[in-house]
Order: structure tokens, then sequence, then C-alpha cells
């Protein structure tokens, strides 16, 4: 393995020839597997009920008796993820519950929890797949490392060399 990362709640990490794995808790899509439904609007969901520690105690003790219980995927072994169009990766990092790596190509791809709008994707919308941030491709910009925070993602970014 090449990099290694770390988030709230879950790893990921990338090998020698780009590709990554990834594993720990899935709540709010961080892994990039399907959550409950698959759907953003679950994962936005179901990010809007938890706070920064997980289920907020309150609720799970006055939920109502037969609701759906709140669905929390774990992955306990690293899982290949394939990012689109084949990507290879070279950088990898993880926020509390997002998750960001960089292309040998310079492309950022992000997924997770996005509320506070560290995914770069202009909305606060949780994504449960990997997608290409298209700030730095619209700017002709190779980024070259990403580090998140808890709730904020940082991008180092240089224009891209002409040909």
């Amino acid at each position: 393995m090449a990099e290694v990362a770390a988030g709230g709640w879950h790893s990921v990490c990338v090998s020698d020839t780009g590709d990554i794995y990834i594993w720990g808790w899935n709540e709010s899509g961080q892994l990039a597997l399907p959550t409950r439904s698959g759907t953003e609007k679950t994962v936005r969901d179901e990010a809007a009920e938890l706070n920064e520690d997980g289920p907020k105690e309150e609720e799970a003790a006055t939920a109502d008796v037969g609701a759906p219980a709140h669905f929390i995927s774990i992955q306990p072994f690293p899982a290949l993820l394939d990012l689109p169009l084949g990507s290879d990766v070279v950088k990898a990092s993880c926020g509390s519950r997002h998750t960001a790596v960089v292309t040998r190509t310079g492309e950022l791809y992000t997924w997770g929890w996005g509320k506070y709008g560290q995914l770069g994707h202009k909305d606060i919308t949780s994504l449960d797949r990997p997608c290409r941030v298209e700030y730095f491709a619209e700017r002709q910009l190779e980024v070259r490392a990403v580090t998140c925070g808890p709730w904020n993602t940082y991008v180092y970014a240089m224009e891209r060399e002409k040909s």
C-alpha cells in the first residue's frame, strides 16, 4: 500500500497501482457503498438525523415502536472500490464522514456527508458514490493533494501545464 487515511468512522488505503480499498461505517455514504436504498436522498436524510458523533441518543430512545431503525452499514474488511472511468488514485484523505481522492491525472473525487459543502459540488448534498469535483476541471487546474478535516476539505492544485 502506498497511502492510508483514517476518518472519524472509516479508513481508506491506496495501492501502488492506484486501487482504492475502503472499510468502516457507511452511514453517510463515505465508503461509496450503497446505503439503505442507494439514493442520495436517503443518505442526505440520514445525515440530517445524526450529530457529529452518530445517532442522537434522545432520538434513539424516543423512536416510535415499529418505525424503521436507522440503517447503518458496516464494512468490516477492506473492499475494492472502482472510480468512474477506471481512474488510478494516488492520494486519499478521510474526514469525519466524507472521503476524497486524487487521481494520477490530477482530478479530485469526493463522496459521503456533504452538509457543510465539504464535497465541493456546489451544494450540500451527501453522496454515496464517487463524483468528480468539476470546479478544478473547469478551471484547468491539476489537483496535487487533498486533506480532509472533520467537516471541510483542503485541496492543493496548480495550473495544468500546457501541452
